[in-house]
């Protein structure tokens, strides 16, 4: 029998050894040992603490670091976590978190109260949230209602045991990772559960050292795998971040001298750090995804998944799954099991990008996982806990949507929590020169070019530009400078023919039209329209009559939209913003028409 353990110990052989060696743990290897009588008191996790006096007085036990005598003349609290025990100190373990970052939660299962107290010990010094669950039952009302880092588990319980708790856990989750204890007479049964999925199987009795390192593998693998499936869904790599005017170093390295960029700069500082939904506004091209990542990598979750959903592109059914995952057979095509966004995001954040475009069955949602921060998957009963932050970007005006009815007021609350306001290139003009700058050393070092720069009179010439596309367009016209200049200096007759002489850039949506901006831009509509009127009008007949009817709306509207996709090559989001309409409103526009034959299927 192990020093310090006793025969009378709850828990019956099981858990008689690990609870031998995670009190040695407690006490301190070999320090010591055998000084004055040991006496019964109670462990933070919930557990039979036997803490010994020492000559220098009480050793340090439980988050207090009181001996049992001064703690048993304390006043006891419940803990208000999902534990249920009584503890002795100012504040439980599991309602703390370290402030370097987020805590695992290790959930805990095993119908023996002691062996549960004793693992759920050591995790706790370990630098773990332990969660406890008696039985298969509670563990999966427990994950459906937080989703843990990795399951702890014991695999001969009553009723649901643990292959069974782990079928139903991957039902759930396929990618929570899950540990096995089991006897020596259940390895075969173990080694089938971990062709079921489980990660790992420690047999009984083990050290806490060999729980610990399993643990801290499981949640690296879990992280791998999380990491590789997050590079396949965002597809952009910090180098093309670096190329949009940010690096992995957030907001430090957003380029820009002027006073504007710097008080965006104080903007990101100050939101970086809360908790709360920030919403980000500006013109199309502005760079608010940018700032939106600047954001995250200056906040505590910069470590945790960061992912974008371009809300303008995809239809009502397709945002949903994508927001919010799917069930196998949730819908036709539905053939397995897919994880939404916000799920894929938990502790990290997620970045709604024209977050006016969506549809008021998503606002709806969407506002219930602001504020439960929970939702169910398409075709789901179960409801899923996250922990995720909201970062939303548009260049409308939402206050006039929700004037007009097009968003909801409860919604836009809710996302207006910590707004962030990116001015336009224009207002900015003392950025120009870094920013080309930025770009075209991007540029040359990605083809591998010899480093080329704009010659004084150029940048004077972009300096003077009203920039309607922004710093989008700006990297544009770097890049054809650079593919096209074949020497070390981009002179201004290069650039000159490709600058549109303009000193204010069209609005880009009819809710972030100003007044006088407004009126030019209907001025300017008008003007095409009666164009398009005057060659569509036939010619008159010797009695006044027309020759042919006059074409209707539809087919105006028809004829402008086509006209503008040619222009702009077939690009939908330049033609939309023209056009002054949403992404998805051209798409549905365009497939009706393809419907009806009236346009060609490729367009």
């Amino acid at each position: 029998m192990r020093r310090g353990q006793r025969s009378g110990a709850p828990g019956g052989r099981e858990g008689e050894a690990l609870s031998a060696v995670l009190h040695h743990q407690a006490r301190g290897r070999g320090d010591g040992a055998g000084r004055g009588a040991p006496h019964r008191g109670r462990a933070p996790w919930g557990g039979a603490c036997r803490t010994q006096s020492a000559s220098r007085g009480s050793l340090r036990a439980g988050p207090s670091g009181l001996g049992c005598a001064a703690r048993r003349r304390r006043k006891t609290r419940a803990c208000a976590g999902l534990c249920g025990r009584r503890f002795i100190d100012t504040r439980c373990f599991h309602q703390q978190r370290r402030r370097s970052g987020f805590v695992s939660t290790i959930l805990v299962v095993d119908d023996k109260a002691s062996l549960r107290d004793s693992v759920g010990l050591t995790l706790q010094r370990a630098g773990f949230t332990p969660v406890a669950a008696q039985d298969g039952p509670d563990a999966l009302s427990r994950i459906a209602r937080k989703r843990p880092d990795a399951v702890v588990s014991d695999l001969k319980m009553p009723g649901m045991d643990g292959v069974e708790l782990l079928a139903r856990i991957r039902e759930l989750d396929e990618d929570l990772p899950v540990i096995l204890m089991t006897a020596y007479g259940s390895i075969q049964t173990a080694v089938e559960a971990m062709r079921l999925g489980a990660y790992t199987y420690l047999t009984k009795p083990f050290e806490g050292d060999e729980l610990i390192v399993a643990v801290k593998r499981a949640l690296e693998h879990a992280k791998l795998k999380r990491e590789n499936a997050l590079l396949k869904l965002s597809g952009r790599t910090a180098e093309g971040l670096e190329g949009e005017g940010v690096s992995a170093q957030g907001v430090d390295r957003i380029v820009g001298v002027s006073d504007a960029m710097q008080q965006v700069r104080e903007q990101i500082r100050a939101v970086a750090c809360s908790q709360g939904t920030v919403l980000i506004t500006g013109e199309s091209g502005v760079g608010k995804e940018v700032v939106a990542r600047a954001v995250h990598e200056s906040s505590p979750r910069a470590a945790e998944a960061y992912l974008a959903v371009n809300c303008a592109a995809l239809s009502e059914s397709l945002l949903e799954s994508e927001l919010f995952g799917h069930e196998k057979g949730a819908f036709t095509g539905a053939d397995q099991l897919r994880k939404g966004r916000f799920e894929l995001a938990d502790r990290g954040t997620l970045l709604l990008d024209e977050i006016s475009e969506i549809s008021p069955k998503i606002q709806a949602k969407l506002l219930r996982v602001l504020q439960e921060r929970s939702f169910e998957r398409v075709g789901s009963s179960t409801t899923i806990g996250v922990d995720v932050r909201v970062i939303a970007t548009t260049n409308r005006s939402l206050p006039e949507e929700v004037a007009r009815g097009a968003f909801r007021q409860d919604l836009y609350f809710r996302l207006n929590v910590l707004p962030v306001s990116v001015p336009p290139l224009r207002a900015r003009l003392d950025d120009v020169p870094p920013l080309a700058e930025h770009f075209i050393g991007k540029i040359c070092a990605r083809d591998g070019l010899a480093p080329k720069r704009f010659s004084d009179e150029a940048m004077r010439l972009l300096c003077s530009y009203g920039w309607p596309g922004n710093v989008r367009e700006l990297q544009n016209i770097c890049e054809r400078a650079v593919v096209l200049c074949k020497e070390a200096v981009i002179r201004a007759d290069l650039i000159r023919p490709w600058l549109q002489r303009t000193a204010t850039p069209p609005p880009t949506r009819p809710g972030a039209i100003a007044g006088e901006d407004r009126g030019s831009l209907i001025e300017s509509r008008a003007a095409c329209a009666q164009a398009f009127l005057s060659q569509a009008t036939p010619p008159a007949t010797a009695n006044g009559d027309s020759a042919a009817a006059l074409p209707t709306l539809e087919e105006i509207e028809r004829q402008a939209i086509l006209d503008t996709l040619r222009r702009f090559n077939g690009h939908r989001q330049k033609t939309a913003e023209a056009l002054g309409i949403g992404v998805r409103t051209l798409g549905l526009k365009l497939k009706k028409w393809k419907e009806a034959e009236l346009v060609a299927p490729d367009v």
